[in-house]
């Protein structure tokens, strides 16, 4: 028996390796999961660390928790304005394109590989989902943007994809079990699933605004706490009742990144840490679970998956779908490179161990080779296909501010900060603050020229490319972007 403060101890340095670790991730261009990955192998029963854990439940149910909450700080990190014009289009990649790449692959298992059709779909199923977060993040530390609505499409069809590939994976799991069952059933199950996922998502998305505004807790710590028990129950409350609680979470997260609650920056910036800390516990977790000795005699049957999913499953899928939506084929091209896989398919691996399915061993230790592949080969040439497909865009700098503004339980304010971008052939440039008649009910809190922020008064000049940190209500804020010209541009929520 290990006693505790070894424990604890063994934890604390997995987690400081990890966060250390990924400080690399930028300089190699790979994304952070693969570091968390390694770290985990490296201490797992075979590597250096000898830690010996073969427990796949304990595995699933951390996994699944941990996506609950990435699912939840990933909705409620996207904002509504910017993937409004892509929702149709995501939409319909995180559904029939999931499926068509499910079902390309579990063909190619079952011809190729000698899979029977049940279980190449299977196959199939549990790497169909993508992880668009490790794709951002290998952007971001190459300095690289993508052009159009590549981006938000992106962010949208990998926060939607994971509840159909997590329903495909149990369904499938479920016929291979119990043999009698039909597949033809999957339909409306499917359909009842995500239209309750979705229903009681946005309902109780709602409800918890109206609960964080007006319970008043004693402590704003306990708000943290709270939301983290709504969240749980959100997920619970929805698979309980026949709905999909990852597309439940989900959602409920998306309606509230875009209301306004008591305390809301503080509680992003939790859920953005909660979810950081889900991930590496659930990469290190899926770490220590591989046997590097059982990846070896997969990894030429891998490597075949894996290049058929890059080369002809997602590019199938993609072109499919998006056959009568707008863009050319180098914005489906790069959409079809970004197919990453990530942990969640390692998590839906766990599944079919679990059930005791033919091959599951099998599947288990291809999906994680497949992750691997997918990972160093699609991660490590992101920034280099994008280039090569014209797709590349200079990423948008986002300043932080020395200020905060939040609301609270005694007083709520309707306005809120944004940034307002001063174009170029702006009429505003060349003119004193005061001689611009802003709205009274309008206050300019700095403005960011170049690397520094100037404070503001009526005798300010505007320049071109300035940046105005503007505190004003809807209606406010659209006359002053009237006024300075900058009708055509995002508003952007500054960054603090």
């Amino acid at each position: 028996m290990i006693a505790t403060e070894y424990m604890l101890l063994g934890v604390a340095v997995l987690l400081l390796l990890s966060i250390v670790a990924s400080k690399a991730s930028g300089r190699l261009g790979v994304p952070s999961l693969l570091i968390f990955l390694g770290v985990g192998v490296l201490a797992g029963s075979e590597g250096v660390g000898r830690i010996p854990f073969d427990d796949p439940f304990v595995a699933q149910f951390l996994g699944v928790v941990a996506l609950v909450f990435i699912l939840f700080a990933g909705g409620l990190d996207t904002a509504w304005e910017s993937v409004r014009s892509v929702v149709s289009r995501a939409l319909a990649l995180s559904t029939l394109g999931v499926v068509v790449t499910a079902a390309l692959v579990g063909a190619f298992g079952a011809g190729v590989l000698g899979f029977s059709l049940l279980e190449g779909l299977l196959l199939g199923a549990i790497v169909s989902s993508t992880d668009a977060a490790a794709v951002f993040a290998v952007l971001r530390a190459r300095s690289v943007g993508l052009k159009g609505d590549i981006k938000p499409l992106l962010e949208l069809e990998s926060g939607s994809n994971d509840p159909t590939a997590v329903f495909l994976t149990v369904a499938l799991t479920g016929l291979l079990v119990n043999q009698n069952s039909s597949i033809v059933a999957l339909v409306p199950a499917f359909v009842q699933q995500m239209a309750l996922g979705a229903l009681f998502g946005y309902g109780l998305g709602q409800a918890t605004v109206f609960v964080i505004n007006r319970v008043k807790l004693e402590y704003e710590g306990l708000y943290p706490a709270f939301t983290l028990a709504l969240v749980i129950f959100i997920y619970s409350a929805t698979a309980s009742l026949g709905g999909n609680g990852f597309l439940a979470v989900y959602i409920a997260g998306l309606v509230l990144g875009n209301k306004d609650f008591i305390h809301k920056q503080s509680l992003v910036r939790f859920h953005d840490g909660l979810a950081w800390l889900m991930q590496i516990a659930m990469f290190l977790t899926l770490g220590l679970l591989v046997f590097p000795s059982r990846l070896v005699p997969v990894a030429g049957v891998g490597l075949l998956v894996a290049l058929f999913l890059m080369f002809v499953a997602r590019p199938v899928s993609v072109f499919l779908t998006l056959a009568f939506a707008s863009g050319g084929w180098r914005e489906k091209a790069m959409i079809s490179w970004v197919g990453l896989r990530g942990a969640v398919p390692i998590i839906l691996a766990t599944f079919p161990l679990l059930a005791g399915v033919p091959q599951a061993d099998t599947i288990f230790n291809l999906v994680f080779f497949i992750v691997l592949t997918s990972v160093l080969l699609q991660g490590t040439t992101l920034a280099l296909v994008a280039r090569w497909l014209g797709v590349d865009a200079p990423l948008p700098v986002r300043r932080q501010y020395p200020l905060e503004f939040t609301q609270n339980a005694d007083f709520k304010i309707k306005s809120g900060l944004v940034e307002i971008p001063i174009p170029d052939d702006s009429p505003s440039v060349g003119r004193r603050i005061v001689e611009l008649r802003l709205p009274r009910e309008a206050l300019i809190m700095l403005i960011a020229r170049d690397d520094e922020l100037v404070l503001p008064n009526g005798g300010t000049l505007i320049a071109a490319g300035d940046t105005l940190l503007l505190m004003a209500d809807k209606k406010t804020r659209a006359e002053v972007r009237a006024i300075v010209g900058s009708l055509h541009q995002t508003e952007t929520p500054p960054q603090r």
